[in-house]
This record gives structure tokens, sequence and C-alpha cells, in this order.
């Protein structure tokens, strides 16, 4: 992509100086993709987790279960990919609670994998906001995503890591 855009830039015949349409990459068909989402959560001290322990007799230390729904709203032909996901979680089950947490993000996957999403997060707790990085594998028409999720809060700091599988929805 670097070449083209030097090569535009020093051809003297050419009186723009913008990247064309085919240094960007051609933007191909959005798709859906869906699949489920196991993980675990960890609760730094705060407020959140003396509402565990003395509320609820739990550990700060729990698992995750839920479904992921993705809409990549753009992807170019290079395979850079920009994402809407809903999260939709419950925690707790091991220990005989139910923790639901919902979130929405939005971020952008590239070509090898690596991925990086932010956005709103609602939970028991509250509102917050959910930071996310990881990396999708591909192997044929399976992804098998793997993220590591921080929502900071002044209720206590969380930390998440989530692995799943999914598939093109249409």
């Amino acid at each position: 992509m670097l070449s083209s855009i030097a090569f535009a830039q020093s051809d003297t015949s050419k009186t723009s100086t913008t990247p064309t349409t085919a240094s960007m990459g051609k933007v191909v068909k959005p798709i859906q993709l869906a699949g489920p989402r196991v993980g675990l959560t960890y609760i730094f001290p705060g407020k959140t987790v003396d509402v565990l322990k003395d509320d609820l007799d739990m550990t700060p230390f729990f698992t995750q279960f839920g479904w992921q729904f993705e809409h990549q709203y753009f992807a170019l032909d290079n395979g850079v990919a920009g994402l809407v996901e809903f999260v939709g979680l419950i925690g707790g089950l091991e220990q005989g609670r139910f923790l639901p947490s919902a979130n929405l993000l939005i971020g952008v996957r590239g070509a090898q994998g690596g991925e990086f999403a932010f956005g709103p997060n609602l939970s028991l707790t509250g509102a917050s906001f959910v930071f996310a990085v990881g990396h999708t594998y591909k192997m044929g028409s399976l992804n098998f995503p793997v993220n590591f999720a921080v929502v900071p809060s002044t209720n206590g700091f969380r930390a998440s890591i989530l692995l799943g599988f999914n598939a093109q929805t249409r």
C-alpha cells in the first residue's frame, strides 16, 4: 500500500496527492458472525468485591458464559475489517449465581487477525466502559477469537479472558 501511495505522489502527471481507491483496498461485502463465548473474570479489590464476598458469598474469580453477535460494517479486500459487536454474558454460574452483563463494542480487526475494540458495558454494578484486545484465528470457515477485556470502574477494576468460535450467519 505504501508503494502505491508513493508512486501516486511521485507521478508528476497527477495533481492530487490523495491515495486512490486501489491503494486503500476495495471494500468487500460485510458479513455477520455469531457464536458462543466462555471465559474467566477476576474483579480486583473494591466495592464490588466487598458485595460479592459479604452479600453473595462469592469469590472475585468466576466463569463467564455467553454469546457474541458481530457485524463487520466494512471489510477491505486486504483483510482489514471494521466491527460492531454485542457480547452478552452470564457470570458466576459455578458459584450458584446469575450475574448478567452486556457489552457493545466498536473496533477494528487487522488482516492478520489482531483486534481492538471498546464501548459501553452494563452489569449489576452499573454502567462502565470496556476495552478489549485479542486475536482471531481462522480455520476454514470457522473463526476462533481469543480476547482480553478490562472494565475500569470506581467500584472495582474487572479483567476477563474470553474464548469462543463463530461462523458466518448470512
